[in-house]
Parts: C-alpha cells; sequence; structure tokens
C-alpha cells in the first residue's frame, strides 16, 4: 500500500513541477503515473550501475555528477513516454531537483 502511495504522491509531483517548469509538459494524469513508474524503474535498476561506471568521475566532481545521472535518467523517461516532453538537458536537470525536493516533502507528509 505504502509503495502505491509513493508512486501516486510522485506522479502528483510530476503534475506539479510540469504545470509550474517551463519546458516540461505533461499530457496528463495517467501520464503523469507512468512517468513515476519508470522513473521509479530506472532510479532502481538504471541509476546503480550508472553509478558504479562513473564512480571517478563522481568522486572527481565531489558527487555533482550525480546530477547529471538524474537529468539522463529524466531524458530516457522523456524518449520512452509519449505524452511526457522534457526540452534540453538544463530544464532536465532542473525538473530532476525539483523532483527530489518535491517528493522528500510530500513523503515526510505520509510517514
Amino acid at each position: 500500500m505504502n509503495f502505491i502511495l509513493k508512486i501516486l504522491l510522485s506522479a502528483v509531483a510530476v503534475i506539479i513541477i510540469g504545470y509550474f517548469l517551463p519546458g516540461v509538459t505533461v499530457d496528463n494524469y495517467v501520464t503523469a503515473i507512468w512517468v513515476a513508474v519508470l522513473l521509479g524503474i530506472l532510479f532502481t535498476i538504471l541509476k546503480p550501475i550508472l553509478v558504479i561506471l562513473t564512480l571517478p568521475v563522481t568522486i572527481l566532481t565531489l558527487g555533482l555528477f550525480l546530477l547529471v545521472i538524474n537529468a539522463g535518467i529524466i531524458l530516457l523517461a522523456d524518449n520512452l513516454i509519449d505524452g511526457f516532453n522534457v526540452n534540453g538537458f538544463l530544464t532536465a536537470l532542473i525538473f530532476s531537483v525539483l523532483l527530489s525536493i518535491t517528493q522528500s516533502i510530500l513523503y515526510k507528509l505520509i510517514e
């Protein structure tokens, strides 16, 4: 039950950020739920692999390269889901930071 609630809260965060951030469009609520599910899967499976592969760069940049990895995963989700569009790398970077902040706030509300 907690997993479903987190997916729905992530979808709400995607909708909110898509509404306020220029360059990000989300067609409807169903698309936002698919984006939340796909991002959850990509961050669970793909991100640890990328972190290990880019560990020297991540250490050299004191962890800031993780933001680049997050933005790349957002752009990958943009390519995989119709109805979710992110215009460019910088927008994806801002979207990933805002999504992390919004999710942490919303997840604190359910704990």
